[in-house]
């Protein structure tokens, strides 16, 4: 399992249509024919954008991705102390033409929204060195109220397809009275989706990728793992060489500026989720003049190195799989253990299921013959782990693996967290991720010796996932362009009131990341949502809803330390 950051993705309560989990589960009831895999939607993870969400799956989105400096690579290394510096407050010269350009608006399939295209420097350094042409879309606002003008939204990844999200969910999901005084706007960001999107593997190479062990058990095995992780970036490198330079978060940020003004709005309003709340908090970053009402819900920490930034994350995992762990024994159909059996127990039951796929991987009835084994499986288990919603679903998985010998179940999860279709074909999502993050941060790992040190730490992080998200933190080592960012603070000074939201049991974007992305912003408001899940917004609370809805219909922020359940 390649590890990404977080997308966000939505429970059930919040969906307009029926859930990502539901109609995934229905499908694994329907047999196994159907269950060479499904291409989630992308978003917030279910039905508002699967896959979103990490992306992951209707189900989920999976991990933040690892890479953090050479230079800071122990468990405890601190958090940077260098800020990230705003842009001067007026435009280039040489960017003028970026700014003043006109969208070409037309129809694009989905009744109600528009799409077009536009136009971007490749390299900001060097504008007159080629264009990158950027996917936008938007629903324009119906309400009678006064407009309020745009509102641009992003599900996370990095890779999730922001124009997707807002064709599924938030264009229709969102609720109505943001839906009727606001422009809904979105943008997939330079390498993802629509917007001149990263390649790198073909639907077989990606099958051996993602069925690849990630917990070696000798050095044969080892150099397989390694072996996979520098065919993937050589394919990256072969297939995208000029792109994957210019698709860091700050380069999509200053992309968001462009659109900004060229929908004419003064100021940027946003909802980022996930990665998108790095994006977001990017953006005011660069520039705090134009920070009109964001929203960063499941908040990112910068300042992290990415080897702390993967623990924080494997411990997040532990957090949620406890949780789960408590549920599970409570229910009649948990395949893990009974009343009183303790998490600890729960872990055990599962690490020994997955040594026995590691051994002897069990049918899954794909019609591309592929069988379930620990990567596949491990991945499914991690992806359920961003929504309590889709707990019972995984209970129904685990138990026709583990009893009736049939992997069909945690197979459509994996592949779901792929974005893997039914033809067998990849979405781009895993190959932007990887473009992103390796380029945002230098690799978290050099060498496979590194990651061997580094285990015991992570499997004390958790019992149950360290080792292989351990190794999964390798996965930036041999990319092919050198990373250009860094670990550092974002302040954002000057900016108007940002609101950050935190999960206290978020297994993808720990709740400290959110009270760190606070303190950092001159201008935060931290928000706290007391329950499990990835993000808050729209997820069934009227207290966080109603909060971020006041934000954005009236500018109220929130009051300091206002915390909901």
């Amino acid at each position: 399992m390649q590890i990404r950051r977080p997308l966000r993705r939505p429970s059930r309560s919040s969906q307009p249509s029926q859930s990502r989990e539901a109609e995934v589960g229905a499908e694994a009831r329907r047999g196994r024919r159907s269950l060479r895999g499904r291409r989630s939607a992308r978003g917030p993870r279910s039905a508002r954008g699967r896959r979103a969400g990490g992306t992951l799956l209707a189900v989920a989105a999976l991990l933040v991705s690892a890479c953090s400096p050479g230079s800071s690579t122990t468990a405890t290394s601190p958090a940077a102390d260098v800020a990230l510096a705003p842009l001067p407050r007026s435009t280039p010269a040489a960017l003028t033409s970026y700014y003043g350009q006109k969208l070409g608006w037309h129809t694009c399939g989905v009744p109600g929204f528009e799409c077009a295209t536009m136009k971007a420097p490749l390299d900001y350094d060097k504008p007159g060195a080629g264009d990158i042409r950027l996917a936008v879309a938007r629903k324009k606002a119906t309400g009678k109220g006064r407009p309020l003008g745009s509102l641009m939204v992003n599900p996370g990844g990095p890779g999730g397809s922001a124009v997707g999200y807002l064709q599924q969910y938030a264009g229709i999901g969102y609720p109505a009275e943001v839906r009727a005084r606001y422009d809904m706007v979105a943008m997939d960001p330079r390498g993802v989706a629509r917007s001149e999107p990263v390649e790198c593997l073909g639907g077989r190479a990606m099958d051996a990728f993602t069925q690849t062990d990630t917990t070696p058990d000798d050095q044969h095995e080892t150099t397989q793992l390694v072996g996979e992780y520098k065919k993937f970036a050589e394919g990256c490198g072969a297939h995208s060489p000029d792109l994957l330079r210019h698709v860091s978060t700050v380069e999509a940020a200053r992309d968001m500026d462009i659109l900004r003004a060229v929908l004419g709005d003064r100021k940027l309003t946003y909802v980022g989720a996930s990665y998108g709340t790095f994006l977001g908090a990017t953006y005011a970053g660069l520039f705090p003049d134009r920070v009109g009402r964001v929203v960063l819900d499941g908040a990112m920490d910068p300042s992290l190195p990415a080897r702390r930034m993967n623990l924080d994350q494997t411990a997040g995992f532990d957090t949620a799989f406890q949780s789960f762990a408590k549920d599970c024994v409570r229910q009649t159909d948990c395949p893990l253990g009974g009343k009183g059996s303790t998490p600890a127990q729960v872990g055990t039951n599962l690490k020994a299921f997955f040594r026995k796929l590691d051994a002897h991987p069990i049918p899954t009835g794909d019609a591309d013959g592929r069988k379930l084994g620990e990567a596949l499986a491990t991945t499914g288990v991690i992806a359920a782990m961003y929504d309590e919603a889709a707990w019972p679903q995984l209970r129904e998985a685990l138990t026709s693996a583990m009893k009736e010998n049939d992997g069909a179940g945690l197979l459509v999860l994996s592949d779901s967290y792929y974005e893997r279709d039914a033809d067998g074909r990849y979405s781009n999502l895993m190959f932007a991720n990887a473009a992103v993050n390796c380029l945002d941060l230098p690799a978290a790992f050099a060498t496979a010796d590194q990651v061997e040190q580094a285990l015991p730490a992570f499997e004390k992080a958790s019992p149950v996932f360290g080792e292989g998200l351990g190794w999964a933190s390798l996965s930036c080592a041999y990319w092919p362009v050198r990373a250009t960012g860094e670990p550092h603070r974002i302040e954002a000074k000057g900016a108007a009131p940002i609101v950050v939201v935190g999960t206290t049991r978020d297994p993808a974007t720990p709740y400290r990341w959110a009270q760190s992305l606070a303190r950092q912003l001159s201008s935060a408001r931290l928000l706290t949502y007391v329950g499990d899940g990835h993000t808050a917004y729209g997820r069934g609370s009227t207290c966080i809803d109603s909060a971020i809805d006041r934000y954005l219909l009236r500018g109220t922020a929130p009051g300091e330390g206002k915390r909901c359940s």
